[in-house]
């Protein structure tokens, strides 16, 4: 039998959306919450109405620094159950209550934590906790049989003292053996395990003057998305970041940078150690040719500002490459495949990914993207309107692709 996986490691940067449903074992649930935290576990808890009744929703949201959902209706600028069930890695319920697992089985969704898991696409782990003649009950024991049935992992409660003073199989599994069994499901869709990875991220600013500079509107939020899903995937992700307002991935090495220059020795440095590399910043193609020491005042000075060419990071890795992934971005306003299609080529990558900057819907500075994959191999895939978490795991899935593809079957671990 495989050892369970070390859950700190396995978990670290992991999203688990942790459901509580009522039972008087929600006070493990805490523990649970700690542990996952401790692991370096990004966790949002998702509490049904009848487990507010045991534990307060204060206590979870002290413990994983976010605001606890009870309700559906809960985020008037979401459709709350569809976004929680979209930004997470993995869905741990705890406990799970007969009728909660009957909810599942039925697929029926008539409170918050229920609609999530019915839009859910992630793992998902149960644990459930009753009295033992609900947990031996025929309909339970059936409705336990349909979700492993579906891939659902069920991590058997245990025996011993349950509420009121009975005795008996129904006692929730300890926090330390639910977290264990969720690295053990989390490590094993870790299909980047041990690549490393570098994503570059923002965009760059090139100094007019100690308080001027030139830039672009790009926010960071898909390299960090694509850093982020690579290092729950096991991947050892290093972050080179121009300047932005996020929130490092955890589990990622991060290197701040400012400049064009300074990004493009920072990914030179470290290319030879890589095995791939996703070029998502949005960087400056020309800096100015001087930079005032002092603020430039504006009586009396120039209004021309003379350009040159910033190194091209691209084309500098698709001409010393040797057997890593190359993935760029095309940032285009218009003859869209065509102009990515010439870059990718003139540049020697792998991929690139085509986005339409010129849309205030996609790209630049929000959440969502529509993008376009061109493979050196000549293929096109189109990914329609998504978060950008979402295009963040489609780039990563083909990364993991590329990769199987180059090691073969007989070196596949």
């Amino acid at each position: 039998m495989t050892e369970a996986p070390d859950a700190t490691g396995a978990l670290r940067g992991a999203r688990v959306l942790l459901g509580v449903s009522g039972g008087i074992a929600c006070y493990k649930a805490v523990e649970v919450a700690r542990l996952l935290g401790k692991s370096g576990s990004s966790v949002q808890a998702v509490m049904t109405q009848s487990a507010t009744r045991f534990v307060g929703t204060v206590t979870f949201a002290s413990l994983t620094h976010k605001p606890v959902y009870t309700d559906i209706f809960e985020d008037e600028h979401t459709v709350l159950h569809v976004r929680l069930a979209r930004e997470a890695d993995m869905i741990l319920i705890a406990p799970a209550t007969a009728n909660v697992i009957a909810k599942m089985a039925h697929g029926i969704a008539d409170d918050l934590l229920t609609n999530v898991v019915l839009n859910a696409t992630c793992p998902i782990v149960v644990c459930p906790a009753m009295h033992t003649e609900m947990w031996e009950h025929a309909a339970t024991r059936e409705n336990i049989q349909t979700l492993r049935a579906r891939g659902i992992t069920i991590v058997d409660p245990e025996a011993g003292e349950l509420a009121g003073g009975d005795e008996g199989v129904g006692r929730l599994a300890e926090p330390p053996s639910i977290v264990d069994a969720v690295a053990q499901v989390f490590a094993s869709g870790h299909d980047l395990a041990g690549v490393r990875v570098l994503v570059t991220a923002g965009g760059t600013q090139e100094p007019i003057d100690p308080v001027r500079f030139l830039t672009n509107r790009s926010s960071g939020k898909m390299g960090y998305a694509i850093a982020g899903d690579a290092a729950r995937r096991g991947a050892r992700v290093t972050l080179v970041t121009a300047p932005t307002r996020l929130e490092p991935p955890p589990g990622a090495e991060v290197v701040g940078v400012r400049t064009t220059q300074e990004m493009h020795d920072a990914v030179l440095e470290r290319f030879y150690d890589l095995d791939v590399v996703v070029l998502a910043a949005a960087v400056s193609d020309f800096r100015p040719a001087t930079t005032a020491a002092h603020k430039i005042k504006k009586d009396g000075a120039s209004t021309k500002i003379e350009l040159v060419l910033n190194p091209d990071i691209a084309a500098d890795l698709g001409a010393a490459k040797d057997g890593q992934v190359v993935i760029g971005f095309a940032a285009e306003t218009n003859d869209h495949i065509p102009n990515a299609r010439k870059k990718l080529e003139a540049k020697n990558m792998d991929l690139i990914v085509v986005n339409d900057v010129a849309r205030r819907d996609i790209g630049f500075d929000v959440d969502y993207n529509e993008v376009v994959f061109l493979g050196a191999d000549g293929t096109e895939d189109h990914l329609p309107l998504q978060l950008k978490t979402q295009v963040a795991r489609a780039i990563c899935d083909r990364v993991a692709q590329m990769l199987a593809a180059r090691s073969g079957p007989g070196e596949q671990g």
